[in-house]
């Protein structure tokens, strides 16, 4: 395929943090992130269920409560995971803050948590296609 100069899907996601490292580490612990020599890297191959490997990018209107009530946070990332009842077991197992609120769509079930920095964070089990 012939390139067309265009982006074909997200590469990273930085974040500013008063305690990099701790950050870092507490994403490791309680979501399993990957740990690389350079902080954290997902790869495609693993994605769950096959065939839902996917990134989303959307804007919201600047005084969304979607990534908080009252929230300042500009950005809000969506993580995906395999098992949300399990992953949410283990969180408030471990004192995470975790919203009450849940969501179960066609494409998908959603969770939202608050990392030690005070960032609203969004869970997302992909559901396989059916079709």
């Amino acid at each position: 395929m012939a390139s067309t100069g265009r982006v074909t899907g997200v590469g990273g996601v930085f974040l500013r943090a008063r305690d990099p490292k701790a950050l870092t580490d507490w994403y490791h612990k309680h979501l399993g992130f990957p740990l690389t020599d350079h902080g954290i890297t997902f790869m495609w191959t693993d994605e769950v269920p096959k065939g839902t490997g996917m990134t989303a990018w959307s804007a919201f209107k600047e005084n969304t409560d979607y990534f908080g009530k009252g929230s300042h946070q500009a950005v809000m990332i969506n993580y995906r995971v395999d098992d949300m009842d399990a992953l949410l077991d283990k969180l408030k197992a471990a004192g995470v803050e975790i919203d009450p609120h849940r969501d179960d769509a066609s494409y998908g079930r959603f969770a939202w948590i608050v990392d030690p920095e005070g960032n609203r964070v969004e869970l997302w089990q992909p559901l396989a296609d059916e079709a």
